[in-house]
């Protein structure tokens, strides 16, 4: 597996177990092994994929990194410090350091608000001196860093299409200058087309900014094209993992093997 003296972010035994429930009084019965005793480290400035179908864990594994799932044991250290059992207090911090790209750009946005306001919550979070002014400066900015005009500020996610409202995800997990992002499947809602547009705009964000990815998604193809290094995982567990063209090459595990036959042959 990579390894680093300093990585930017190591996952020790992790493991992510939900129960079951069951009878009339809703007693456990038994439990979902989501992620079960999986580590791996993700290197300053670098991008490792992490593949699987759905149900494999991968994005279990991308929400308990920002704490929306709690593991149930192991360890998660960022620049070498535990973040996996602080309070929510103490958590804060990271939450500029570590921010995340959901998956559905549709279901990701409140409708309810407008893109300042989607895109500008974050800076009044952690930023609650930064005044309106420069708040909506800041997100002018963010929107034209991913691609989107300044005039979008003032409208609202059904006005989009769904790669512009993609960048609108991309901009909100920008806003507080974070150092790593999870980019939970980013592009599988999208059409293919539009695909690569959001890739190359994240390879251009990471080179401009040296942002560190962890990139979840089912696709290889799409995961050949931005990652260092690819995880790949199969019923909670890491059945693979190596730098990405030993993987495309010369794949080990018949479960990787499966998923290179799916990907469609030009």
């Amino acid at each position: 597996m990579n390894s680093s003296p300093e990585p930017l972010l190591r996952v020790d035994n992790l493991k992510v177990y939900f129960p079951i429930l069951g009878g009339i009084f809703r007693r456990k019965i038994g439990e979902v092994k989501a992620v079960d005793d999986v580590s791996f480290v993700v290197n300053k400035g670098e991008t490792v994929g992490l593949v699987g179908e759905s149900g494999s864990g991968k994005t279990t594994i991308g929400r308990a990194i920002i704490r929306l799932n709690e593991p149930t044991s192991g360890t998660i250290a960022y620049e070498g410090k535990e973040i996996s059992e602080l309070d929510s207090g103490a958590f804060r911090p990271y939450r500029k350091k570590i921010q995340i790209i959901f998956q559905d750009p549709y279901n990701s946005l409140n409708p309810r608000l407008s893109i300042f306001e989607i895109i500008g919550e974050a800076l009044e979070i952690h930023f609650p001196k930064m005044s309106q002014g420069d708040r909506r400066e800041r997100v002018a900015e963010l929107l034209d860093k991913v691609g989107l005009k300044r005039d979008h500020l003032d409208r609202y996610p059904h006005e989009f299409s769904g790669g512009q409202r993609q960048r609108v995800g991309i901009a909100r997990a920008l806003a507080v200058n974070p150092e790593f992002i999870v980019c939970d499947e980013p592009v599988s809602a999208l059409d293919v087309s539009v695909q690569a547009q959001i890739v190359n705009l994240l390879q251009d964000l990471q080179e401009e900014l040296g942002l560190t990815y962890l990139f979840i998604a089912h696709d290889l193809a799409v995961v050949e094209h931005i990652s260092n290094f690819v995880l790949v995982m199969n019923n909670g567990k890491i059945v693979e993992a190596a730098p990405a063209e030993a993987i495309y090459e010369n794949p080990q595990h018949e479960y990787t093997r499966k998923l290179l036959s799916a990907v469609p042959k030009l």
